[in-house]
């Protein structure tokens, strides 16, 4: 079933719509309905329609604004708009937003029937141009000269000279220039993680992961040549998708948007559940390796975070130089236990660098620079993710003297693995402690300037200099409500505080909460607190009983 939200100020419109359609029949489910534009922004972040039926001439916020806010949220939405004969000029302007469908009222029930059916059978010829199995595999049999995905892929590696770089992106006609470059891998989740009931003739049902990761590249190239940013190729199961540009603001956050816009694009199209790490920034194309670690690392967050989204290393970790890891794969493990693993991951991870010593036969001396070389591994960690070692274990604690103390290797090993467990314990009781102080930041900033009409979840993001995506997540975690209920709270409160103890007219405690429009402060107080803001007045003069 595919999901309408309705939205029509005339309450018997909506019902009758309601009633007397047989949304079911025609392959549709009636998620929501609103009675203005701002209300309907609201309900579709969070129902997710796949089409929305509105009408143009409504309070607060109108059809057509309604209508561009929606397509700047999901561009993948298919929007209905309805118009009287007096309105046309508006619906003119409907195709300049890319509005699918426009109805002229009135209209039969018969006649929306078909238009709907209509949308849906776009809707599934969509779908299917993006899942048809044999295209996609003629397509794939086609696909970039290896050469070119072989040379991108070394560059996540290892360090080439900048004229070799420079040399091979125009022998293979690669793009790959700018001031600035960000790697991104998407990663598919472990089969178990998705959904059951998958058709059998869907991609995902297929269970062949090279053909659901060419399907993923067609649609990200197609998004990220768009935008011109650079390169997207398949790498070791993943999807690596290569960004280069003049690094400032605007840039960035164009980049991120797109990032949200591939990810969004391959669930809906594809149906398949995917992750998105986002590298730090380098300076240099020789630096690349620097940001693909980075990417891989945030995917490794997804075990805190959650999946199906889009994590930003610069989100979930503040570092204040670049990480010196090994390329070890043991010592890697360590580093990801040690910041985001269990205890028996940590366990599992120090069991094999001892491992290593317990099977050789190597010199002393040899033995010691090996173990240096995983004292620095645990030291660089700590230092990244902020924890005080001498706090943590004593003034004058050195790692790299107590692990030699030790009798043997089963000692050492033993309280080697008890000084790691302290630190992964601390590491992760300091980024529930970083979530509350961003949180707290957020409120104070909220309580500052919720009477600035301007204020947004993106201008309390750029305050704290963190995403939109990342700070939503974090703030409803934390209070149990979105930041646009928390500011309305805010703002309802301070509105009574005032109704009852000043004689300012509605429209003057309007413009102090933060509202331009008095009559949408009327209609949001009413709506909160049950009474209009005059009645609300007059019962707190009385006596009566009203809400605080």
């Amino acid at each position: 079933m595919y999901k309408v939200l309705l939205v029509d100020d005339e309450a018997d419109v909506r019902d009758g719509l309601l009633q007397e359609m047989d949304w079911t029949a025609c392959g549709f489910v009636v998620s929501g309905t609103a009675e203005n534009g701002k209300d309907a922004l609201e309900l579709a972040e969070s129902l997710d329609p796949d089409i929305v039926i509105t009408d143009i001439n409504m309070p607060f916020m109108n059809g057509l604004e309604l209508t561009e806010q929606l397509k700047k949220l999901n561009p993948l939405l298919k929007l209905i708009i309805l118009t009287g004969y007096d309105e046309f000029d508006y619906a003119r302007q409907a195709v300049r937003l890319n509005v699918d469908e426009y109805l002229l009222k009135p209209f039969s029930i018969e006649t929306l029937k078909e238009l709907l059916i209509r949308i849906r059978n776009i809707i599934e010829e969509e779908m299917m141009q993006r899942e048809d199995i044999r295209r996609l595999q003629e397509h794939y049999r086609t696909s970039l000269p290896m050469l070119g995905e072989s040379f991108l892929a070394s560059l996540l590696t290892r360090k080439l000279p900048k004229a070799v770089i420079l040399d091979k992106t125009k022998r293979y006609g690669l793009r790959l220039s700018g001031e600035a470059y960000v790697v991104a891998v998407a990663a598919l989740h472990p089969a178990e993680e998705e959904s059951s009931g998958a058709s059998g003739q869907s991609l995902r049902a297929s269970g062949d992961v090279d053909l659901m990761l060419h399907a993923m590249l067609n649609i990200a190239q197609e998004i990220w040549e768009a935008q011109q940013f650079g390169n997207v190729f398949v790498h070791q199961d993943t999807l690596v998708l290569i960004a280069g540009g003049d690094g400032d603001d605007s840039w960035y956050t164009r980049l991120q948007d797109t990032l949200q816009n591939v990810l969004r694009s391959i669930e809906h199209y594809l149906k398949l559940s995917v992750t998105i790490g986002m590298g730090s920034v380098a300076t240099e194309a020789t630096h690349l390796k620097n940001s693909f670690t980075d990417a891989l690392l945030a995917l490794d967050y997804r075990l805190v975070y959650g999946s199906g989204k889009i994590i930003n290393i610069s989100d979930v970790e503040n570092r204040d130089g670049e990480k010196l890891g090994l390329d070890e794969l043991k010592e890697q493990a360590l580093i990801r236990s040690l910041r985001v693993g269990t205890t028996e991951e940590l366990y599992n991870a120090v069991h094999a660098i001892f491992a290593e010593l317990y099977d050789s036969s190597c010199a002393y001396s040899d033995m010691q620079v090996y173990l240096l070389e995983v004292v620095t591994t645990v030291l660089r960690t700590a230092k990244d993710a902020g924890v005080q070692l001498d706090t943590l274990f004593g003034t004058g604690f050195q790692l790299q003297t107590e692990i030699f103390k030790f009798a043997g290797l089963q000692e050492m090993q033993a309280g080697f693995y008890e000084i790691c467990s302290r630190i992964m314990s601390h590491i992760a009781t300091r980024r529930q402690f970083t979530y509350k102080e961003l949180v707290n930041k957020a409120i104070r900033f909220t309580k500052e300037n919720y009477m600035d009409p301007a204020l947004s979840i993106q201008k309390v993001c750029a305050y704290l200099h963190i995403s939109a995506n990342y700070f939503s997540g974090v703030f409803k975690k934390e209070v149990r409500s979105t930041y646009g209920q928390y500011l309305m709270g805010i703002r309802m409160e301070a509105a009574k505080e005032l109704l009852r103890s000043t004689e300012l007219k509605a429209y003057e405690i309007a413009e102090k909460v933060g509202f331009t429009e008095p009559n949408y402060f009327s209609f949001c107080f009413k709506k909160g607190a049950g009474v209009s803001p005059k009645e609300y007045r007059s019962r707190s003069v009385s006596g009566e009983s009203v809400q605080p």
